[in-house]
């Protein structure tokens, strides 16, 4: 039992691992891709936005000389810019790099006063390239987040000075972190939703198995007919099914061959009990009469020829189970080997009190290739068979025919017939039935396999006005 449930635990481990891992990689990667797209959506909004106010400040003036530069700067800063709140403007001298005018005050952390110098990229790179260039990074001063924009300002084809736009990114960086941080909450519960309805899936799977194992495990061990119970309709159902039609058939199958050993052992004693008894009989000269000798001769000598018909039953079986069960065809003419068989029972059933007819037809049959050997085995066991069972209505009929293709040949009793519930079993092997007929139950097993070696059919039925038929159906040309 531990280590069945070891077994399980390692099934359910390698399950929730392998989900788990697929799910949780695909969180990361969806969260990652989604604070990539969040963050440079908000980057690129706030440079559009500072770019657009930077190139206005540089072309919104009527600028000839530096004395006009100066005072429409310092106008600018005064009376024009409005973002005052979020949003440092510089205007900074192409010259040395220092600030010149700034709206410095508003907010002191990121901040910088005249006559200081930014020392950031973007201001080189504007009177280098002399177009709007963007940096985001730390302010060399204050080490804060910050996105600023420079902007060229350009006088008598010089650019004299930079407007630049300086933002600080503190409170978009918590906004990114924050929603990052609702994305991964997000994540997580998929996560756990994803273990928990996985562990459910898992046990629903993992606990019917465990519990098919355990009962497979007692039908191995001798526990043969017990029945799981089916909760499920779906494939764990099948093999539900599956499992219990398993069960009850390996019962049936044990049922059968004791009751095969039971009639094959009562079976062998009474002709070996009959032998031994006139033998013995016979040795010990208590028997003097001719006649009483001649009658104790003839018994052994019929109950030895019953011995060796069952042995020769149980050969023929155990090499159909083995697969050694062969066949020597040659062309055979049906007819004529059927008549052999009637002609050799005739008189013995005429000694018991049973008539065998025999219904001849003018029709001649072609030559079918068929194992001549095997085709009396089974006229013989048939012809036994009928007198065994229906031997009471005193009269066997055999006929033989042709049907398209096919030859027929029927043997009817007139006995009781077979009970309509034990007609689809009687072919089974070691199945003998309602029957106290003697017999080990698996004559009709080996008829009908040689039947259908030959590619014909074999079948068993009640016929009208009682007794029982036999079927044979042989293709002609096979």
């Amino acid at each position: 039992m531990e280590a069945r449930q070891k077994k399980f635990k390692g099934i359910r481990k390698r399950w929730m691992v392998n989900s788990i891992s697929v799910v949780l990689l695909i969180v990361l990667l969806a969260v990652t891709a989604f604070s990539i797209a969040l963050a440079g959506y908000y980057y690129s909004s706030m440079s559009f936005e500072l770019k657009g106010k930077a190139e206005s400040a540089v072309s919104g003036g009527n600028i000839s000389n530096k004395n006009d530069y100066l005072t429409y700067a310092q106008e600018y800063v005064t009376n024009r810019f409005g973002d005052q709140d979020h949003i440092q403007v510089q205007f900074i001298s192409a010259a040395d790099g220092t600030v010149q005018v700034s709206s410095y005050g508003m907010d002191e952390s990121y901040g910088l006063s005249t006559g200081t110098a930014p020392g950031t990229p973007d201001i080189a790179e504007a009177i280098e390239k002399v177009e709007t260039r963007i940096w985001t990074g730390s302010d060399p001063h204050t080490g804060e987040h910050i996105m600023a924009v420079s902007s060229p300002l350009v006088i008598n084809g010089q650019v004299e000075a930079v407007a630049r736009m300086v933002t600080s990114l503190r409170l978009v960086d918590w906004q990114i972190a924050a929603v990052i941080g609702i994305a991964l909450a997000v994540g997580a519960l998929i996560l756990a939703l994803v273990y928990f309805s996985n562990l459910y899936f898992v046990r629903s799977i993992v606990e019917p198995v465990a519990g098919i194992t355990e009962t497979a495990k007692r039908i191995a061990a001798g526990s043969y007919g017990i029945q799981i119970e089916k909760k499920f309709d779906d494939e764990i159902g099948d093999l539900t099914d599956t499992i219990n039609d398993m069960s009850l058939k390996i019962k049936q199958s044990e049922k059968m061959k004791s009751e095969f050993i039971a009639s094959v052992s009562h079976e062998l004693r009474t002709p070996l009990t009959a032998i031994n008894g006139w033998a013995e009989t016979i040795q010990n000269g208590e028997v003097r009469d001719a006649e009483d000798v001649r009658k104790g001769m003839g018994i052994i000598v019929s109950e030895a020829r019953r011995l060796t018909n069952m042995v020769e039953e149980l050969l023929e079986f155990s090499r159909i189970e083995d697969g050694r069960f062969t066949l020597s065809i040659e062309s055979v003419d049906i007819k004529a080997e059927l008549e052999d068989a009637v002609y050799t029972y005739k008189e013995f059933f005429r000694k018991e009190g049973i008539a065998l007819n025999y219904e001849d037809t003018e029709e001649e049959f072609p030559t079918i290739e068929a194992d001549p050997e095997r085709l009396r085995q089974v006229f013989s066991n048939l012809f036994d068979n009928a007198a065994k069972h229906g031997g009471s209505g005193k009269r066997i009929d055999t006929a033989i025919g042709r049907e398209e293709d096919s030859v027929v040949i029927t043997i009817r009793d007139y006995g009781p017939g077979i009970p309509e519930e034990e007609l689809p079993h009687v072919k089974y092997k070691f199945y003998k039935g309602s029957s106290k007929a003697r017999g080990s139950g698996i004559g009709l097993a080996v008829c009908d396999e040689i039947i259908s070696r030959h590619n014909g059919t074999l079948d068993i039925g009640n016929a009208e006005g009682g007794g029982c038929v036999v079927t044979i159906c042989l293709p002609i040309g096979t």
